[in-house]
């Protein structure tokens, strides 16, 4: 699979300078932890959901989870895990399926070998667990499950943990929580792919609930945890992970209180104006601001709950020609010394040493996600990657 697979090779090959790179679901680690874009949530009841995971696969999808947590009922958790092996049994019989990466959101560590024991050879199918509420003392138990769980079926199997505990939030227990979380994941370093931010639930310890105008980073408490896990979890030091960003809630139109926050600028022209309008009409001006604050904060990749917010985070993370430029620069092997240089295109300073990290990122963005060429925009990659 790659990204933007699902338009047409002409067009791929008219946006990109260099296109997206194949994976798989074997491929290594770090290529995966790049590459799970928009992680789409489908809650595990849903009665077609084969089917539903093949569409969205057609529509640029690349990596999905299957919920049998808070997106439930507690009534329906039984119905829903077995709705998810008759789902999974389904899909492995499809010889033509293509599905993305799946992952299924777990309650407990005992639904991890039971459901792996229940999907049978359908099993070959799943990436991963997704384990909620994750601290030191509740995730152990979770990764245990998850090493057994590989021993049973002798397939690599991955966590993705989802950090959104009450005691991550509070300042007084802040700090101990973290540093019990890097503990544990460092000591499974190998099977954790990325770490997730359940924003949500930290707005709810506080009773808030950000509204469409504003993204988590304008609440202040909540950029503040985010601040935190990126700077012990997320370091570039070959000791952090992969973090994505937090959920976009909003998909429907509601009476907004704030100017839309897209410039007129990029949109001139046929289609995009008309991309313009539907994009604010639909909140979706504060889902790319956010997006934007994402990569810049250090996150890659981000949760969704909804279809139409995949397109967006997948143009915007692909990497523009001014930034491969840049980094290819900076890594070139006689700039191992260090120094500084002019930009190609005229524009910055490129100081070797401190923008290394920085270059190495961005090269292993654009294998993920790949480089526009010098004349295209968001705005294009968007507009082609959108259903007609």
């Amino acid at each position: 699979m790659h990204h933007f697979g699902h338009i047409a090779p002409e067009v791929r090959q008219r946006l990109f300078h260099r296109e997206p790179g194949d994976f798989t679901a074997d491929s290594p680690p770090g290529m995966l932890a790049a590459a799970l874009g928009a992680t789409l949530y489908s809650p595990a009841t849903r009665p077609r959901l084969a089917d539903d995971v093949l569409k969205q696969a057609g529509r640029g999808v690349v990596s999905m989870v299957l919920c049998l947590e808070d997106s439930i009922d507690d009534a329906e958790v039984a119905d829903a895990e077995e709705n998810l092996v008759g789902q999974f049994t389904d899909l492995a019989t499809r010889p033509d399926a293509r599905p993305p990466l799946l992952f299924v959101r777990v309650r407990a560590p005992g639904q991890i070998t039971d459901l792996v024991r229940r999907l049978g050879p359908a099993v070959r199918l799943l990436s991963g667990f997704v384990l909620p509420k994750f601290t030191e003392e509740r995730g152990t138990p979770f990764l245990e499950a998850l090493s057994a769980a590989e021993s049973a079926t002798g397939r690599r199997l991955f966590a993705m943990p989802v950090l959104e505990s009450p005691e991550l939030l509070h300042l007084d227990t802040r700090g101990d929580t973290l540093a019990g979380i890097a503990r544990t994941v460092d000591k499974y370093r190998d099977r954790v792919l990325a770490l997730r931010l359940g924003v949500t639930d930290f707005c709810s310890a506080y009773g808030l609930r950000r509204p469409p105008d504003m993204t988590a980073y304008d609440v202040q408490i909540v950029a503040s945890v985010i601040g935190d896990v990126v700077n012990l979890l997320g370091r570039a030091d070959g000791t952090g992970f992969t973090v994505t960003g937090p959920v976009w809630e909003y998909f429907r139109h509601q009476e907004r209180m704030f100017k839309p926050q897209l410039r007129r600028s990029p949109f001139l022209e046929g289609r995009a104006v008309e991309l313009r309008q539907a994009l604010i009409e639909h909140d979706m001006d504060g889902l790319l601001r956010e997006i934007e604050l994402d990569r810049a904060n250090g996150l890659l990749g981000k949760t969704c709950i909804h279809p139409s917010h995949v397109m967006p985070v997948h143009a915007l993370s692909v990497v523009s020609h001014e930034e491969y430029g840049d980094a290819q620069d900076i890594l070139r092997p006689e700039r191992g010394g260090g120094g500084v240089l002019r930009s190609a295109y005229t524009n910055k300073m490129n100081e070797v040493k401190p923008h290394r990290a920085w270059a190495e990122r961005t090269l292993e963005r654009a294998e993920a996600f790949g480089v526009a060429r010098e004349d295209i925009g968001f705005v294009e990659l968007l507009t082609a990657g959108l259903p007609a």
